[in-house]
């Protein structure tokens, strides 16, 4: 009896396993077919971003008063991310995790009623897709480091400043985005306000959309703002409070990034046990050598055993007890195992794991950063070690 990778888990409910055959009816009339070519392309039609919303998968958080499912349980999102690596489409699943789990969360959390009403039906319906722009040449991983600044002028704020590797900037409606806010009243001469700025504002502007070695379909891009002008109705946090409101909204985003390298190591793994039972090498399938069968058992455990803590701490965060250690945990261990399944699992597959018409060779690229962005596993390694140690 061959292990099935998608068996059902004690985690999931019957709503859930309802919800993963939705998911699938959408891979496979809009991207399974189409995989290839968005690579080929470097781009994501808008029309499979759209076709994602009006099917329900941007919008499972969002209250229903703004268009959304209004379920407060992060499994759904963790069997849509499960299902999109199922197939390999690591890219889109990025475009649409970047939307749904990082940026959607802060008009949740921190919007007015009147900022919902504008915003949020939208982006639940998929018509409009969302980036946030954290990060900046100068300042990867240390958000202090942020130069954009945000200066009041009468009713409006005035942004200058540049951002980099912003997922989705070549094609996002609304930006969020971080700045500084200088006062010489504050205590530490300002702070950070989070602002959102749309698309077509003056001033805002897309500069190169950036290469990189995997998710190429994905687009990441360079964003100036030249004197943006905009409301003091955009700005989305109280003043100086920008930081920690990125600070207490980053455990999300790891944790998203750990369900999706889980979910990409039980891919890898079970596109390599169909391969290995298949191809045959000095008269015997590549499964039947010993090697093979402990590199197999060796990586199915470490997903076993990956997933059982992922697991956990989706049930934390539905609790609303998931912290930053937590998280940061799950996010380091997970994409850390990831990289390595998959670096086995090509292995593997030998010299067609080479060969980019094998998902196993988009995985392999599309893998590497996830030990990056969303901090780094340095960082999370120094997380964990300042709760432990009680040092700064």
């Amino acid at each position: 009896m061959t292990y099935n990778f998608y068996a059902k888990r004690d985690t999931y409910e019957e709503d859930h396993y309802a919800f993963r055959d939705m998911v699938r009816a959408y891979l496979d009339r809009h991207v399974v077919d189409n995989i290839t070519k968005w690579e080929s392309d470097n781009d994501i039609p808008r029309d499979a971003i759209h076709a994602a919303g009006e099917q329900g998968l941007m919008s499972v958080s969002v209250d229903e008063a703004y268009g959304g499912a209004g379920i407060d349980d992060y499994r759904f999102r963790q069997i849509a991310i499960e299902e999109f690596a199922r197939v390999g489409a690591t890219s889109l699943a990025s475009a649409l995790g970047t939307h749904t789990d990082i940026v959607v969360p802060y008009f949740e959390h921190l919007g007015t009623d009147e900022q919902k009403q504008r915003w949020l039906p939208k982006l639940a319906s998929g018509e409009w897709l969302a980036a946030i722009a954290m990060t900046e040449p100068g300042a990867g991983s240390d958000l202090r480091g942020i130069r954009t600044t945000a200066v009041r002028d009468g009713d409006d704020w005035v942004i200058n400043g540049s951002k980099t590797f912003i997922t989705n900037g070549m094609h996002a409606h609304l930006i969020v985005v971080a700045a500084r806010t200088p006062d010489d009243a504050h205590p530490k001469g300002g702070g950070y306000t989070l602002f959102v700025v749309e698309d077509d504002r003056e001033g805002c502007s897309r500069g190169r959309r950036l290469e990189k070695v995997g998710m190429h379909a994905q687009d990441t891009a360079e964003l100036a703002f030249e004197n943006v002008r905009i409301p003091d109705e955009n700005r989305l946090s109280e003043v100086h409070t920008g930081l920690h409101e990125l600070m207490s909204h980053l455990p999300l985003e790891r944790l998203s990034i750990a369900v999706t390298a889980a979910a990409g190591a039980r891919a890898a793994l079970n596109w390599t046990v169909d391969y290995i039972n298949e191809r045959r090498a000095f008269g015997q399938a590549i499964a039947d050598f010993q090697n093979t069968q402990f590199q197999i058992a060796d990586m199915v455990t470490r997903l076993e055993v990956t997933q059982s803590y992922v697991d956990d701490c989706v049930a934390k965060h539905n609790r609303g007890e998931l912290t930053p250690v937590d998280a940061a945990k799950a996010k380091w261990w997970a994409t850390e195992t990831h990289k390595d399944i998959v670096d086995r699992c090509l292995q593997l597959f030998g010299g067609y794991g080479y060969m980019l018409e094998y998902p196993i060779a988009r995985a392999f690229c599309d893998t590497r950063v996830t030990t990056i962005y969303g901090g780094t596993t340095e960082i999370m390694k120094m997380l964990i070690a300042r709760d432990v140690l009680g040092t700064k």
